[in-house]
């Protein structure tokens, strides 16, 4: 077993990790107002109704910002060091931490179209990366 953080499973957002495992990327979604967000959460931050969904969401996003990390805040990720975290701004809204494959974020402009892609690499778990659009 990686020694890596892995998600933790809640009610908020064991449906967006479900999803995931069988394929689908998925934005909460309030089943009142249509506000679209993410991470789950309890109630809807525009209207705070507590009827939430998880619906499908495009899978395509902007690249907002980038960093570089050098120093390995946790030991499965020593190895990697220095590794890069990305900043997507999705289509509908929410913005999600994640991995750029396929490129190094240095070599992306702020502002290019990225395409999620659900990484199952980790025999547990499947996790939303990114990658230039119209790339490997």
């Amino acid at each position: 077993m990686s020694s890596k953080p892995r998600p933790r499973p809640d009610v908020f957002n064991t449906g967006f990790w479900q999803a995931a495992r069988e394929g689908r990327f998925t934005i909460q979604r309030c089943d009142d107002c249509g506000d679209a967000h993410y991470p789950g959460t309890p109630v809807c931050p525009k209207c705070l109704s507590s009827s939430q969904s998880w619906a499908p969401a495009s899978g395509r996003g902007t690249l907002l910002s980038w960093v570089r990390f050098h120093r390995a805040y946790w030991d499965g990720f020593r190895e990697e060091v220095p590794y890069g975290v990305v900043l997507v701004g999705l289509e509908e809204g929410p913005m999600m931490l994640s991995n750029l494959v396929g490129a190094e974020p240095e070599d992306c402009t702020i502002g290019e179209k990225l395409e999620v892609t659900l990484d199952t690499s980790d025999p547990e778990w499947t996790l939303p990366k990114w990658r230039r659009v119209g790339r490997a």
